[in-house]
């Protein structure tokens, strides 16, 4: 009996689909997360700030001075990168003003402990925040998180708080004396900031005063 010769058998490679309706889909490269630029140019201000601390209450005015000033520098630019290349992500939300905050808190005690600055407006300027932080707690706390959206007065305040603590920083690296230009902008500190919490602390108890008493 003749034997029949083996056919060969051919395979042809077919990627495989994935199978619509199957609740799943294949992404490449998923789970890869990059850190952006931006946030890792805002976790270096916050560890500048107990650089700076350190100086002040070493008495090292034109290191604190030089590190204040390059805090200033890269808020703008990652500020800049975040939106020029749209590398802006709910992290960076939360870190920009953290860094903001912990950097002008942290000089501002330092400056008051140092004697640099009076301490009313220290108490003024810490109490202001902790009072918007206390706030925030509270409204998640009732399942009333408020969106965190900084007002003209509020960038207004932060503006007039990071040129007075440059013109004290400055004042005590080089040796002059900030007369008048401190009482103007120790003024507008005072005015905005009880300015700006007022304002915030009127929507929080708008926002707050929706809860259905159980």
């Amino acid at each position: 009996m003749a034997r029949m010769a083996p056919r060969p058998i051919l395979c042809r490679y077919q990627p495989v689909q994935p199978l619509e309706g199957a609740g799943f889909e294949v992404r490449p490269g998923a789970g890869k997360r990059r850190v952006s630029i931006p946030n890792i140019i805002t976790l270096g201000r916050i560890l500048l700030v107990p650089i700076i601390v350190w100086a002040i209450v070493s008495s090292q005015m034109e290191v604190a001075f030089a590190l204040f000033l390059i805090a200033g520098i890269s808020d703008a630019v990652d500020g800049f990168l975040a939106k020029r290349f749209n590398m802006t992500s709910e992290l960076g939300a939360l870190l920009d003003p953290l860094a903001d905050k912990a950097l002008l808190v942290s000089i501002y005690l330092a400056l008051g402990i140092w004697g640099a600055i009076p301490r009313w407006i220290v108490i003024l300027v810490v109490s202001r925040d902790i009072m918007i932080v206390a706030a925030v707690i509270v409204s998640w706390l009732f399942d009333k998180p408020v969106e965190m959206k900084p007002s003209r007065v509020s960038k207004l305040n932060t503006a007039a708080q990071v040129a007075y603590a440059a013109l004290m920083l400055a004042s005590l690296a080089f040796g002059f004396k900030p007369a008048p230009y401190d009482i103007i902008l120790m003024s507008l500190v005072t005015v905005f900031t009880l300015s700006s919490v007022s304002l915030y602390l009127v929507e929080w108890l708008r926002h707050m005063s929706t809860i259905e008493a159980k």
